[in-house]
């Protein structure tokens, strides 16, 4: 089938969907179709979406959805998951080869689900075996009451050092508000005031003090690589297990633009990501593993997950597949080329950027500097005038979580889109002209005014730069 047969083909699928959708609830139809509307015409700069392809979306509208299939492959609980053990085995195998690792595990619903599944299997590994082994016993079950009661006891007294939120890490990274701060004793380590980097030695200091049973490498709002050689070695100093959280920079390791000291999965020994985000597959997780974890990540589910989403592993296999192409990699290193005119273009115009600039996906700007903003004015006046971004912190923010002193914007979206560095340099524009055009409201955090006429002749230019680079073109709404 060439490609002209199957983008006819992907529109005739799309639209009777959305007929079959129609016919039971209409309204339901018209918000997927003013969906697709919205995004052709709106510049997404979220960094953490971007737009999977026909093959990956097409791939979960089935009845996969309809299978039971806890378990692995070939032991699940409930029969009849013969072709739920090919699409994951087919999964795994291209997750496998993408990655060079040497175990991977498909069925976690999301990259928080990934990272508590990656989180038990390690205080499996590194607290019940040792407590099984000194009670003499096979498994949980077989403990007593005092020697269950010992074993919770110390699966809650357990130490996770990883990267301070306003330096760009996440919520999962063992911050209170998430279940992962209240699984662990955490410490951040964070980032030169000076430069944005982050400060390895200072970070060794902080493991050698603290002494975590796990460290914790990834970010979501870090504009530079990380040296994940140079983190494992600490964390084999301190005797902890190094787990990396690559969900936002996935894609950069698929396409090989993170190679060596910068690619987590020979580094580190349990690795976790999104499949959406720079990967450019359907929203859900994976873990990759050294081979002495696979068995307790294997049991992901009952301990974390309930029961796999068959038609989100189908289709990541699709975006797995799709991502081994060659022509992955060139996209890859697009996004960064893009990323990097786009922070260029930024600072030429006097915006403040973290660190100076990108070596990945993202670009984190400085609204406070310059504007007088808070990242909640600035996201929101962006959004007015047709430029989709997520306020976020930056380190040492003076605003808070909430507020936010930035605006993080990234381009693997516009990548997909085939917008290219020519593109972010006229996007960059865009962005300061807002900025510049925004007023900060006395005594409030959240209110702001700007011009509606500017905001409304910067969404034109922005529908106008998307025009040569359509969205899904071969999908017709009417």
């Amino acid at each position: 089938m060439n490609a002209e047969t199957t983008a006819s083909t992907a529109s005739a699928a799309f639209s009777a969907a959305l007929d079959v959708v129609r016919s039971v609830e209409p309204r339901i139809a018209d918000a997927i179709a003013q969906e697709l509307r919205d995004q052709r015409e709106s510049l997404k700069l979220i960094a953490s979406e971007n737009y999977a392809s026909p093959a990956v979306l097409l791939a979960m509208g089935n009845w996969l959805s309809d299978k039971y299939a806890e378990g692995t492959i070939g032991r699940r609980f409930y029969a009849g998951c013969q072709n739920v053990d090919t699409v994951e085995a087919v999964a795994v195998e291209h997750a496998k080869a993408l990655f060079g690792a040497p175990y991977a595990y498909v069925q976690p619903h999301s990259g928080i689900d990934a990272n508590l599944v990656a989180y038990w299997a390690i205080l499996a590994d590194r607290v019940e075996v040792p407590h099984l082994k000194k009670f003499s016993k096979r498994q949980v079950n077989d403990l007593s009451d005092a020697e269950w009661a010992e074993l919770r006891a110390a699966f809650g007294n357990q130490r996770m050092l990883g990267m301070s939120l306003d330096a760009g890490g996440h919520l999962t990274h063992g911050f209170r508000p998430n279940i992962s701060g209240k699984m662990f004793d955490q410490r951040s380590y964070g980032v030169d005031r000076a430069t944005g980097l982050i400060d390895y030695a200072a970070l060794r200091e902080t493991a050698r003090e603290f002494k975590p049973l796990v460290i914790v490498g990834g970010y979501s709002a870090y504009p530079r690589k990380v040296n994940f050689a140079t983190m494992r070695e600490i964390a084999d100093e301190v005797g902890a297990t190094f787990m990396v959280d690559m969900a936002h920079f996935a894609g950069l390791v698929a396409g090989k633009v993170f190679t060596g000291d910068f690619d987590p999965v020979p580094h580190a020994h349990i690795v976790t990501t999104t499949t959406h985000k720079s990967l450019r597959g359907p929203r859900g997780g994976a873990v990759l593993a050294q081979p002495e974890l696979s068995d307790q990540v294997d049991r992901g589910c009952p301990m974390v997950l309930g029961g796999p989403l068959s038609h989100v592993m189908a289709a990541k296999a699709v975006a797995f597949a799709e991502a081994r192409r060659p022509e992955f990699a060139t996209y890859a290193q697009q996004i960064v080329t893009n990323s990097q005119a786009l922070a260029e273009g930024l600072v030429k115009r006097g915006v403040r950027v973290v660190s100076g600039g990108t070596d990945n996906h993202l670009v984190l700007l400085d609204v406070n500097d310059g504007f007088g903003l808070t990242g909640r004015q600035a996201e929101q006046a962006l959004l007015q005038s047709g430029v989709v971004t997520n306020r976020n912190a930056i380190p040492q923010d003076p605003n808070g979580a909430w507020y936010t002193s930035g605006i993080r914007v990234g381009t693997p979206a516009l990548t997909s889109r085939g917008l290219g560095a020519a593109e972010m340099d006229q996007i960059a524009d865009l962005i300061h002209t807002v900025l510049a055009a925004t007023t900060p409201a006395a005594g409030s955090k959240a209110k702001f005014t700007l011009d509606p006429a500017l905001a409304d002749r910067i969404s034109k230019q922005a529908t106008e730069l998307l025009a040569p680079f359509p969205l899904y073109p071969d999908v017709t709404l009417d």
